[in-house]
């Protein structure tokens, strides 16, 4: 019992360090007055409220189909490991080295509803979040310490913490913004694009060593 409690725990904390860095809400606390400066405070709370729901319900149904679409493309856990690491290095180098023209540019959006576009997609549940789901949900079937539906139900409880999470953020956006400013802001950002760097990495060492160590793929090789 007490190996099944460490297992789940181990999951939940591993689905947040994971999502966190690359659902990045201090990133949106940047761009959220550009985008909501026309809603009043209320639809604001609302909007962003909702984004977060979605955020966490595009998340979990990309973690229950990710196995299943696998299989349909024929897509190996390596394979996706591998790509899933090299999106989210990408995401990490764009925090850390942000491009000039993204230096706090961003186009006032006048649009009524902007929880489900762009706060809960692209923003806090991007290719990168999908990416790492659909990873996570390949790793729920290749572990052997818990049942299936245990370790999903794990990793969901993860990716609601996470959307709690960024929700606690972005309701705090406006004394976020006011107490650490956008330098501070910034700064905190580069730290998460480092981790985020970190993690997507070892996506890609897992990946190479799942397929060093793949029976398949030596013949496959020797076949080329």
């Amino acid at each position: 019992m007490h190996q099944i409690m460490l297992e789940i725990f181990t999951t939940i904390l591993g689905t947040i360090s994971a999502l966190l860095p690359i659902a990045n809400p201090l990133t949106t606390v940047v761009i959220l007055p550009a985008i909501a400066g026309h809603l009043s405070p209320q639809e604001r709370a609302r909007q962003v409220k909702r984004a977060c729901y979605y955020m966490a319900a595009i998340l979990v149904v990309f973690l229950l189909v990710g196995a299943v679409l696998m299989d349909f493309f024929s897509i190996s856990i390596p394979g996706l490991r591998i790509a899933g690491g090299l999106i989210v290095c990408k995401f990490g180098f764009n925090m850390l080295f942000p491009p000039a023209e993204q230096a706090h540019d961003q186009k006032i959006n006048a649009k009524r509803d902007i929880s489900f576009s762009p706060l809960a997609m692209p923003t806090l549940s991007g290719p990168g979040s999908i990416a790492v789901v659909i990873s996570m949900s390949t790793g729920v079937h290749s572990q052997t310490a818990l049942p299936i539906w245990l370790g999903y139900l794990s990793v969901v409880i993860g990716i609601l913490l996470v959307a709690y999470i960024a929700w606690l953020v972005l309701h705090a956006s406006e004394r976020l913004t006011s107490m650490l400013g956008k330098d501070g802001i910034e700064a905190v950002s580069r730290i998460m694009g480092f981790l985020l760097i970190c993690i997507g990495v070892q996506f890609v060492i897992n990946g190479i060593g799942n397929l060093l160590h793949d029976p398949q793929f030596w013949p496959e090789l020797l076949t080329l």
